[in-house]
């Protein structure tokens, strides 16, 4: 591949990217999310991490300093959110998704939501939630949308991307964090046409561009299908370490909840009683095993659970790794509060 490249095509290049991706890019996203995107609305970017500090800088380029964000839900992108110095008022999260009628109470001019997989509670925003985020958002809200673990379902076909029912008004960002490898730095995003200038504008002098090699591999990879049949081939071995999660789950947790299993690459896990899930966390992290307090995730009071991740792990590892979460429970729970 590299043997056909101009010379000119190893200088700094277009802020926006090597069009090679965002033609693929926009191809792949009509294909699995259902987005209808020219080539030259696509934003190549380092990662979702990178398309929120450029988004935090257009919208408070605009004088909004106030972006919502779902409760419980990321603590990461709350603290990256923080030093952009926006606000971010929380708004509760059940079992169908964001509370839209919490949202407009809030009278915040934007929204930052995980619709497809919401993390870390794993719920998809139903079709009613759906409609009355759109409500919101015809009536001026901004919606930026986190396409997190969208590829990543199992037990039924992915649902849309809000950006494909109102292009207008939604932000959109997505990245192959969890398709290949955090560690690649490549995501992407759109915006609706009035913020795109200041957009690219933000992106030329945040680096001058996206380094251009590694896009042109992923430009290859997508159009090669290589990318489609290697996502087939996680979704079978997902599956597996899930269901091994679960059942691992249901030995060594007695009374625990599991949420968010349908999808994604971690799974909730709410535990009965007044534990700590801090302390439960610390715990476990002196054994050897890092898991996540949902108290970490609320900026208002959650019960007592555990985010898992299982993608990195064989079934066996999971089984053990949950057999120490379990011995750390009880340790936590015999010792009583501090």
């Amino acid at each position: 591949m590299l043997h056909r490249l101009r010379p000119a095509e190893f200088g700094y290049g277009d802020p926006t990217g090597v069009p090679a991706l965002r033609l693929a890019v926009a191809t792949w996203l009509a294909r699995s999310r259902g987005i209808r995107a020219d080539p030259a609305e696509v934003v190549i970017v380092a990662g979702v991490s990178q398309a929120l500090g450029l988004l935090a800088q257009v919208l408070q380029g605009e004088g909004i300093h106030t972006v919502a964000v779902e409760d419980p839900g990321s603590l990461g992108v709350r603290q990256h959110l923080h030093d952009w110095r926006l606000a971010t008022p929380p708004v509760p999260v059940d079992a169908h998704g964001l509370r839209v009628d919490e949202l407009d109470a809030s009278g915040a001019p934007a929204v930052l939501l995980t619709p497809a997989h919401q993390f870390p509670t794993g719920v998809v925003l139903d079709g009613d939630r759906r409609r009355q985020l759109i409500g919101w958002a015809r009536r001026g809200g901004l919606v930026i949308e986190d396409d997190y673990d969208a590829e990543h379902r199992y037990d039924r076909p992915p649902v849309p991307a809000l950006r494909a029912m109102l292009p207008e008004a939604v932000c959109y960002a997505g990245s192959i964090s969890k398709l290949l490898a955090p560690a690649l730095r490549i995501g992407w995003v759109l915006v609706p046409r009035r913020h795109h200038a200041a957009l690219v504008a933000a992106k030329r002098l945040a680096d001058r561009g996206t380094s251009a090699l590694p896009q042109l591999v992923l430009a290859e990879l997508i159009d090669s299908g290589a990318l489609e049949r290697h996502l087939r081939l996680l979704r079978r071995r997902h599956v597996r370490r899930r269901d091994a999660m679960i059942r691992a789950v249901r030995a060594q947790l007695p009374g625990a909840v599991v949420h968010g299993a349908a999808a994604g690459l971690h799974l909730l896990v709410t535990l009965p009683g007044t534990v700590s899930d801090v302390e439960l966390a610390a715990a476990c992290l002196r054994r050897g095993v890092k898991v996540q307090p949902l108290s970490w995730h609320g900026q208002r009071p959650q019960p007592p659970g555990l985010v898992l991740g299982y993608a990195a792990n064989t079934p066996g590892d999971l089984e053990r790794g949950l057999a120490v979460v379990g011995a750390a429970l009880r340790q936590v729970r015999s010792a009583g509060p501090a």
